[in-house]
């Protein structure tokens, strides 16, 4: 029999971290709500000690904002903000994107290809969960691929900041030719054409960029 073990205080931490972060990425605590340690601990089954601790992640991640003594809330989207991070993202993209291209496999390529058939049903029915997910899974083969811890680290800290705005804006600009988009950079892959693939990359994190500067 499998012993059970309590779980670690990183793990607990992490675990209000994700949660908590979901939640206001996905707009279930809207922008400027209150938020207090106390209620969200009770809320996820934890003590307040690993939600205070996802708090100052959140808060230097620019998630929460954070007045000592008076109040802890979530932050406004702020098209400038987006602007910086997804120049930011996009500039980690083209990083693994140079990186992974040579190394991709085929079992890679067809993970790409799965997930980009789930982005394009999903936008087809308007399911703005199953297409951040299906556009992080594609993307994401390309980070594990190239293996940078940093660059890896870069974007799952600066991408929750533009889906905040994606998920406000779903269906306009970049979000509904990001498919074809995500088909080019497949094709690129697929061809080991890493120039091809750095264009792509780039023209699909610009209509984000662009997506910012018209909300």
């Amino acid at each position: 029999m499998v012993s059970i073990r309590p779980l670690s205080r990183t793990l607990l931490r992490d675990r209000a971290y994700e949660a908590i972060r979901d939640a206001i990425v996905a707009g279930e605590i809207e922008p400027g709500a209150v938020v207090r340690d106390a209620d969200l601990a009770e809320r996820l089954g934890l003590s307040r000690a690993p939600v205070r601790e996802a708090f100052s992640r959140l808060v230097d991640e620019g998630l929460l904002e954070s007045k000592p003594q008076s109040y802890t809330r979530v932050t406004p989207v702020v098209a400038a903000d987006v602007r910086d991070a997804a120049a930011v993202v996009a500039a980690m993209h083209e990083l693994v994107t140079r990186v992974a291209v040579p190394r991709l496999r085929e079992t890679d390529l067809d993970a790409m290809r799965e997930a980009n058939a789930r982005f394009a049903a999903a936008v087809r029915a308007g399911d703005v969960d199953g297409a951040l997910r299906a556009d992080d899974d594609l993307h994401h083969v390309l980070v594990r691929t190239a293996a940078n811890r940093a660059a890896a680290a870069t974007v799952a800290r600066y991408t929750p900041l533009i889906r905040r705005l994606e998920r406000r804006r779903f269906g306009e600009a970049g979000t509904c030719r990001s498919a074809g988009l995500h088909e080019q950079l497949i094709e690129a892959c697929a061809a080991r054409d890493t120039g091809t693939a750095l264009r792509v990359t780039a023209d699909i994190w610009r209509g984000l960029e662009e997506l910012a500067d018209t909300d």
